[in-house]
């Protein structure tokens, strides 16, 4: 079936990611209490699913980044969806032994990286002038499978059990997102053999050229804008997620009571999820460095009022969690805009890997301060530090190197092929121009 629109293509991304690896990584608390009382694990074991989980996915990242340039992206998304739907069931099977535990744990990593970058991907391919706001809507809708995940997973385990609530969101999962990548997502004129893209086609007697504009991954990490993306987006997830893990602990330590720092994380949600559309609609109308580093700026405000009472923390919340959701939609967007597309996925894969990875630090860094300090106020300059280093990364990016297109979201919708003769155009004059 052929999308009618464009942005059935978002929606269906959204969607099908919604149930995918977000809603297991968001239900992994309610999950800890039943499995250690039946299998005598520690805490410290059910939880490490969520380090395991997140080593296999940065795995899976880089794997994966090396064929969402070549292959169509249902190709890539159908069976990743399936095996990572398979590999949550498998943790409902797994007997009492720490070891055996982890393993699917890692394969739902490992195969949930399959699910994102071909996703991504292909929304990015239909739209230049609204592109920031159709992945800000993408990870707006994964937001809301995100809170909506923890009310199901608590109705199954009270229903059926931990073991049979996995196998129940494995299928969950499964016929939501195999069913929407299958009716909605796919790569704007996406042409392929047996799955394998091809770079030219020949339609109603005109061949068109579907090579993409852009540096390729070896060009692209020899410019200043990829590793100031790269460091400067990367310093402002490390910072955000420290705070988000520790923020309860953190605000009852301040004052608060358990349940008014546990209403922080809603705050923190919602706020995120309105920095995600919001700063969308925002980033293609306004340039990239300077949206961002305002945004990134705003935590630092936050921090002096991360204190009761609660409006006074609430707000301070809100703060962080705008700059964590605008922060999303600058990643994939920054890198379109000045690596280009043509290797769009070998770029956006290992970044999102180091992110994943180096977004542990946060915690560590936090957890390291209250352990050893015994309060977490000594480390707030260094995190403000990192967040004006970021910056001022952010902000000496320069010009856009690949500007959006004027009026190319309606030609993309109306003519495929007549989009990519337009970004052919552009190849070949930039290439004329440099030579």
């Amino acid at each position: 079936m052929r999308t009618s629109s464009p942005w059935w293509v978002v929606v269906g991304a959204g969607t099908a990611n919604a149930v995918g690896p977000q809603m297991y990584l968001a239900t992994i608390g309610l999950f800890v209490l039943p499995i250690a009382e039946e299998t005598g694990f520690s805490r410290t074991t059910v939880t490490a699913a969520y380090s395991v989980g997140a080593v296999g996915m940065a795995i899976g990242l880089v794997i994966v980044a090396q064929l969402v340039d070549r292959f169509a992206a249902r190709y890539l998304l159908v069976p990743s969806f399936a095996l990572f739907a398979a590999s949550m069931a498998m943790i409902g099977l797994v007997p009492s032994v720490a070891a055996i535990y982890l393993i699917p744990c890692f394969f739902v990593g490992f195969f949930g990286a399959g699910t994102v970058v071909p996703a991504t991907r292909a929304v990015v391919s239909w739209f230049d002038n609204n592109r920031a706001l159709a992945i800000g809507i993408v990870t707006g809708i994964i937001s809301l499978g995100v809170a909506l995940a923890p009310v199901l997973a608590d109705a199954l385990i009270s229903s059926v059990g931990w073991r049979s609530a996995y196998g129940g969101m494995a299928v969950i999962a499964a016929l939501v997102s195999i069913t929407m990548v299958t009716l909605f997502v796919r790569a704007r004129a996406e042409r392929h053999v047996r799955g394998r893209l091809v770079q030219q086609t020949r339609e109603h007697g005109r061949d068109v050229s579907l090579e993409l504009p852009g540096r390729t991954f070896t060009e692209a990490v020899r410019t200043r804008q990829f590793w100031g993306i790269a460091l400067g987006l990367g310093l402002v997830g490390v910072v955000v997620v420290g705070l988000q893990v520790h923020l309860v602990p953190m605000m009852t330590d301040r004052g608060l009571s358990d349940g008014q720092a546990g209403t922080l994380l809603v705050v923190f949600g919602l706020a995120s999820l309105v920095g995600r559309v919001a700063g969308g609609f925002i980033i293609d109308r306004v340039h990239g460095p300077i949206v961002g580093p305002v945004v990134m700026l705003a935590p630092i405000a936050g921090m002096f009022f991360l204190h009761p009472p609660f409006s006074s923390a609430a707000v301070a919340v809100a703060f962080i969690g705008v700059a964590f959701g605008i922060e999303g939609d600058l990643l994939a967007v920054l890198i379109t805009r000045y690596l280009g597309t043509r290797h769009f996925g070998r770029i956006l894969g290992p970044v999102q890997a180091a992110f994943l990875l180096g977004t542990a630090a946060g915690p560590l860094l936090l957890g390291l301060a209250y352990d050893n300090l015994g309060s977490y106020d000594p480390v707030m300059p260094v995190l403000m530090g990192a967040l004006v280093i970021g910056a001022v990364l952010i902000a000496t990016l320069g010009p856009y190197a690949y500007p959006p297109v004027r009026g190319f979201d309606q030609l993309a919708a109306r003519d495929e092929l007549a989009a990519s003769e337009v970004l052919n155009d552009l190849t070949r004059s930039r290439a004329t121009t440099a030579t």
